[in-house]
C-alpha cells in the first residue's frame, strides 16, 4: 500500500490496496492519512454495496441521509445520479456537507459505477491551508466567530433549487434546520484550525450586521476558491473517495451533459463541534 499526497492542500492517494481486505495496520495507516489529509482516494476497487457498506462501518456509524434518494434495498447508500436529460447535478457548487447538523456527519464516502466519457471531476479545497495562509489581522479578526448553517434554501419545500431536481431530493418536508459553529474550527480529531463556512449552507455571521458578515464571508470564500488550495479528481469507474467534512469543501463539475453519471455514496456520523 503507498500513500501519496494528491495536493500541497488537501489529498491523498491511496494506491496498491483493496479496502474489501484491510489488515488492522493498514486501517490504522489510512486512518491516521485521511485526518492529515482530509480526502483519501483509492484506484481501481471493485464493491458490491455490501463491501461499501462494510468498509463505511469501519469508520463508524452510518448517518442515513434524509434528503437523498436511496439505493433500492440498501438504505444507508445514498445514490447520486445525473441521467442524460437532466440539466442539474447534484452538489455543483461548494460546499461541505451536513454543516446544518449540530453533529455534522465526519464525512462521506463516495463510490463511482458509471462515470460520463470526459468531465464530471470534483474538486475538493482544503480548509487547513486556507486558514494557514489568511493575514494574521483576518486571523484576529474571525478568531472567535461565529455562523449560522441551514438547509431549507436547499432542501425545503420552497426551495427552486430542490425543486430542479425531478425527485432525485426527498422529504422536503424534513428540512428547516439550523445549527451555529465556529468560523474557525479546531479539528475534532487533530486540533488544526480550519475554516468552517461554506457557500452552500453558512446563512449569516452570528451577532454581525447581516451586510458586513456577508461581505466577509464572501471574502473568505474568495480566498478559498484560489487554486492554491485545491485538489482536482478526475474521476474513473471503480474509485472510490471519502473526504472529511470538517476539513474539506468539495465541488462536483457540470460538464458533461448528455451523458450518465451514476455513484453510491455513505455518510458516517460525526460529533458536535465548537
Amino acid at each position: 500500500m503507498q500513500i501519496t499526497k494528491a495536493s500541497d492542500a488537501v489529498g491523498a492517494i491511496v494506491e496498491d490496496v483493496d479496502v474489501t481486505k484491510l489488515s488492522d495496520e493498514q486501517f490504522t495507516k489510512i486512518r491516521a492519512a485521511f485526518r492529515d489529509h482530509g480526502a483519501l482516494f483509492f484506484r481501481e476497487q471493485q464493491l458490491t454495496p455490501e463491501e461499501h457498506i462494510a468498509f463505511a462501518r469501519r469508520w463508524g456509524p452510518i448517518d442515513f441521509n434524509r434528503f437523498f434518494k436511496r439505493r433500492e434495498g440498501y438504505p444507508e447508500i445514498a445514490e447520486v445520479l445525473k441521467e442524460p436529460d437532466q440539466q442539474l447535478n447534484i452538489g455543483g457548487g461548494w460546499h461541505t456537507d451536513h454543516s446544518y447538523d449540530e453533529a455534522p456527519a465526519m464525512g462521506s464516502i463516495l463510490y463511482a459505477l458509471e462515470i460520463p466519457p470526459s468531465g464530471g471531476d470534483t474538486l475538493f479545497a482544503g480548509m487547513a491551508a486556507a486558514y494557514e495562509a489568511l493575514e494574521d489581522d483576518m486571523k484576529a479578526q474571525i478568531k472567535n466567530l461565529k455562523a449560522r448553517h441551514g438547509n431549507a434554501h436547499i432542501f425545503g419545500e420552497e426551495s427552486e433549487y430542490r425543486k430542479g431536481f425531478e425527485g432525485r431530493y426527498t422529504n422536503a418536508d424534513q428540512a428547516g434546520q439550523t445549527a451555529v459553529h465556529p468560523v474557525v474550527l479546531p479539528h475534532p480529531e487533530s486540533g488544526v484550525k480550519g475554516l468552517y463556512v461554506n457557500p452552500g449552507f453558512t446563512l449569516e455571521i452570528v451577532d454581525m450586521d447581516p451586510a458586513e458578515g456577508q461581505a466577509l464571508l464572501q471574502q473568505l470564500y474568495g480566498h478559498i476558491m484560489e487554486d492554491r488550495f485545491h485538489y482536482r479528481h478526475q474521476w474513473h469507474a471503480g474509485d472510490l473517495a471519502m473526504w472529511d467534512n470538517r476539513s474539506t469543501w468539495h465541488y462536483a463539475l457540470n460538464d458533461y451533459q448528455g451523458h450518465r453519471r451514476y455513484l453510491n455514496r455513505i455518510t458516517i456520523e460525526g460529533v458536535a463541534l465548537g
